[in-house]
């Protein structure tokens, strides 16, 4: 591995992306909470035991002081500015001298976020996809003082992960959730515009579009919550519907219920 990564966060993506990095060397992973710590530590251990590909090692720690010999620190929380502020405002105090710091924000401006890293010309957008052991793309972004060895460094990072860099623009939403989103907004109206089931409009976009996920189904995967926060960032009105769904606490998968259900998933 070219870096010494560090995580902040422990939800799907900061577990994706440590589990990914464990393909290739150990990793960090900085933890709110003790409870969170041991709920991300079992997780770990479950998807390294089952994970052939899975070289190295994932400490879960509770202490900002232990990701200061990393020369990589990942902030990967909640997708509110002012909570990834506060997370970055934390990196940054650990950060060592040439240490990069990076969001994966998918939606949010990174310049702005760069501001409170405090390092505008070690800062960038790392905006992996969900799995992310599975999905080939990441979208680099960089603020206007990036430096070019910040460039070349997660450039090559992100080829090292096996991944495929593209050098997006930073503007909300970036290319992908920018051109996404708004198609899965429409799939929700169509459901009340024709009173179909979710499950019907799925299988239409599965079987007729060769999708492997259907619009409802990849709402229900990203999460609720963060598709109506993505929607906010782009500017996109977010339907009436979805926005039920989450003020009463449906958020799909990780809750069990979204516009599907899922028995199986933890509470």
């Amino acid at each position: 591995m070219p870096e010494r990564v560090a995580i902040a966060g422990t939800g799907a993506i900061a577990c994706g992306l440590a589990q990914l990095v464990a393909h290739r060397g150990d990793v960090v992973m900085l933890a709110r909470s003790a409870p969170s710590a041991e709920r991300a530590d079992e997780e770990l251990r479950l998807r390294l035991r089952s994970d052939e590909q899975a070289t190295g090692t994932v400490r879960v720690t509770t202490d900002p002081e232990d990701l200061r010999a990393s020369t990589l620190l990942v902030e990967a929380v909640a997708e509110d500015h002012a909570v990834k502020a506060t997370v970055l405002g934390t990196l940054a105090k650990v950060a060592a001298d040439g240490a990069l710091i990076a969001t994966t924000t998918s939606s949010l401006s990174v310049t702005e976020l760069s501001l409170a890293s405090g390092h505008h010309d070690r800062f960038f957008g790392f905006h992996v996809f969900n799995p992310v052991t599975k999905m080939a793309l990441v979208e680099l972004i960089f603020p206007t003082r990036a430096s070019d060895d910040t460039r070349e460094r997660a450039i090559t990072l992100t080829e090292a992960l096996g991944k495929t860099p593209v050098v997006v623009p930073d503007m909300p939403g970036f290319v992908v959730n920018r051109l996404l989103f708004p198609y899965l907004f429409s799939a929700v109206e169509l459901l009340d515009e024709t009173g179909m089931t979710p499950a019907d409009v799925d299988r239409c976009m599965t079987l007729g579009a060769g999708q492997p996920l259907g619009p409802l189904a990849l709402l229900d995967f990203v999460g609720l919550d963060v598709a109506l926060a993505i929607g906010h960032a782009i500017d996109r009105p977010v339907p009436l519907r979805l926005r039920a769904l989450v003020d009463d606490g449906m958020l799909g998968r990780k809750t069990g219920k979204g516009f599907h259900s899922y028995p199986s998933a933890r509470s």
